[in-house]
């Protein structure tokens, strides 16, 4: 095992990387910015470019670097291989191939959720656990699985993907992914806007939401924390949807750990504590166990994970 190596976490805006020990010690952490014009053409030649420099100013040798492990935001397969990366301006790319011989580094790449999942599974919340699911609440809802300490990436590299689990057959809208009543569409940031002011448009009741122009999912949870009645009925609503998603989910993958991460997290423990309902309503007898906590390890998930990722061979 070498001394050194690299996590990567590539988003549609910018790509956080950071320099570690192989002992999980983290050196060092950067972002640079993700050129998508002409197609994404140049992100992994300005992440290999980025890296290089970074051995350069710590005077890192090619030997002594274990590799890089990146996440991306796309389905990824089992043998390295992006099948489309929509907010990129990516078709199908040999990411480990091309990266590899740009760096001159042996490179790993997996799903951004899954990576997410693998760091805090080896440093975060989950340590200690080698079985858990995160389920990640941003602008969308993504998830990702380990099992017996390694990444779950199924078929084609598209396991993992709860946000698209139905919990409204009556769902009259659309989700992005064109069918109706995911969870994406009630627990995500964007769905819990969505979820508001669906309901303030149902009723005349007085809330504090009605005050704020263009609110947050941040401003639903902080109102109800201060105990605005419709904000309070909207994250219970959102909480319980939540929940039985979850329940779904340990009921198929039994998992040890459920972890909660995201920027919708960062409401807290009352995201914990409204999907509890949900949650033991619906889950099987021995999955009832499951711990449920938040991740701990925020934006920096993504490239433990890809540190710990380049460890795996």
């Amino acid at each position: 095992m070498k001394e050194y190596g690299f996590g990567a976490d590539l988003g549609g805006t910018t790509c956080k990387l950071g320099v570690f020990r192989t002992d999980g010690e983290l050196l060092d952490k950067w972002e640079i910015p993700t050129d998508t014009s002409n197609n994404g053409e140049n992100i992994l030649k300005d992440i290999s470019d980025s890296i290089h420099s970074k051995m350069i100013e710590m005077d890192l040798t090619k030997d002594m670097v274990q590799g890089i492990g990146i996440g991306v935001p796309g389905a990824v397969t089992p043998d390295g291989i992006v099948n489309r990366c929509v907010n990129l301006g990516w078709g199908v790319i040999e990411i480990e191939k091309d990266l590899g011989e740009l760096s001159g580094l042996k490179v790993k790449a997996a799903n951004d959720a899954n990576i997410a999942a693998l760091g805090e599974s080896w440093v975060g919340s989950g340590r200690g656990s080698d079985s858990l699911v995160m389920v990640t609440l941003g602008t969308g809802i993504g998830g990702g699985v380990v099992v017996n300490g390694k990444i779950l990436v199924g078929h084609n590299g598209a396991a993992g993907e709860i946000g698209h689990i139905n919990v409204n057959e009556d769902e009259l809208e659309e989700c992005g992914c064109g069918n109706h009543g995911c969870i994406e569409q009630y627990a995500s940031a964007t769905g819990i806007v969505r979820v508001a002011k669906r309901r303030l448009a149902q009723t005349q009741r007085d809330s504090k939401l009605r005050e704020i122009e263009n609110f947050s999912a941040k401003d639903v949870f902080d109102l109800a924390k201060e105990n605005d009645e419709l904000a309070e009925e909207i994250v219970k609503e959102i909480g319980m949807l939540l929940g039985k998603m979850i329940a779904k989910v340990a009921n198929v993958l039994n998992p040890e750990v459920i972890l909660i991460g995201g920027g919708v997290s960062k409401a807290g423990d009352i995201i914990i504590e409204e999907l509890q309902d949900g949650f033991y309503s619906q889950v099987f007898h021995a999955s009832r166990e499951t711990k449920i906590k938040l991740a701990s390890l925020g934006n920096d998930a993504g490239i433990y994970g890809g540190m710990r990722l380049i460890l795996e061979d």
